[in-house]
């Protein structure tokens, strides 16, 4: 059933117990009661309240002109500290043909800061199109559930080959063309010095995601995404996963932007009792910490918290 892994026999035990739960009917006695307390949103809510009062100082700043940050969420300099996004370095880097020493520290900065709060939580704790993606998305299910939309599977991997092209256009023309494209950048220079044309390809692809696929852009086609899961690998703030409480009702999949990261909560799937941490592509969201009955899942900072 497990394969040729080395799975705990504790580990296996509960797996098996689980299963007989799911045959049986599913929901026991202490599960039922459990899902009365599941649904909070203090973690959601912790995220909106960063979100806002992030993309607030841009805006504060320059139209009070406190120079407390400059620039908008591509490249910013904070108290004289500079911070530039990743990605957009990287095509800035490739189209121009030289290392710019500002960028190189702004990226280094950005990357360290990452390192530890977690990759992607930049997508869900900071960038702008992901709160207004997420109302989108809650019309969407709305119109799924009462049958008058479909949501259409999209290629997972596609981002992975849009962040390759794009900077390969970067190095060919001299030219960052994503920056053109990227919601993130339209709209943090839409709210700090007012809405562009740019504007209506953010309410294009909102539409699509209501209308067509969920959540398509952040999860499916975002390179800036990429890099911050390439980032998230390695990062000391994770969500992790503890078996013994797990009762395996789904929900927190459900609830997740990248569901693919909680593979390991269906029954049979998680290789150990403890520590079992999500991938890069986890965006730190706290919506399966917020849904879950069981408190299986939370967050956790790896290495750290074993020293003491």
């Amino acid at each position: 059933m497990w394969g040729k892994k080395a799975i705990p026999k504790e580990v296996i035990k509960i797996h098996e117990q689980r299963y007989k739960d799911l045959k049986a009917g599913g929901k026991t006695k202490d599960h039922i009661a459990n899902q009365a307390n599941a649904g909070s949103t203090k973690w959601r809510n912790r995220r909106w309240a960063t979100l806002i009062i992030i993309n607030l100082l841009f805006v504060i700043s320059f139209q009070f002109d406190m120079q407390l940050v400059e620039g908008s969420l591509t490249a910013s300099r904070f108290i004289g500290f500079h911070m530039a996004d990743p990605y957009a370095a990287m095509q800035i880097g490739l189209a121009f043909g030289q290392v710019i020493l500002n960028l190189v520290i702004g990226t280094l900065t950005v990357v360290f800061i990452y390192l530890i709060v977690g990759g992607r939580a930049f997508c869900s704790w900071v960038c702008p199109y992901h709160l207004v993606s997420e109302l989108a998305e809650k019309i969407h299910l709305r119109l799924t559930k009462k049958k008058l939309v479909k949501n259409r599977p999209f290629n997972i991997n596609t981002k992975y080959w849009l962040w390759g092209i794009f900077l390969i256009i970067a190095f060919v023309t001299g030219y960052t063309a994503f920056e053109m494209l990227s919601p993130l950048g339209i709209l943090s220079r839409a709210l700090i010095y007012g809405p562009g044309i740019g504007i209506l390809w953010v309410l294009f692809l909102l539409l699509v995601e209501i209308f067509y696929s969920r959540r398509i852009w952040c999860k499916n086609i975002c390179p800036i995404g990429v890099t911050y899961r390439f980032i998230g690998i390695f990062s000391l703030t994770k969500v992790v996963y503890d078996i013994s409480g797990c009762h395996h009702d789904g929900a927190c999949r459900t609830a997740c932007l990248v569901p693919h990261v909680l593979d390991f909560t269906k029954p049979g799937k998680a290789p150990r009792l403890h520590d079992n941490y999500v991938g890069g592509d986890c965006t730190n969201c706290g919506m399966c910490v917020d849904i879950c009955p069981t408190d299986s899942l939370k967050f956790d900072i790896r290495f750290v918290n074993k020293l003491f």
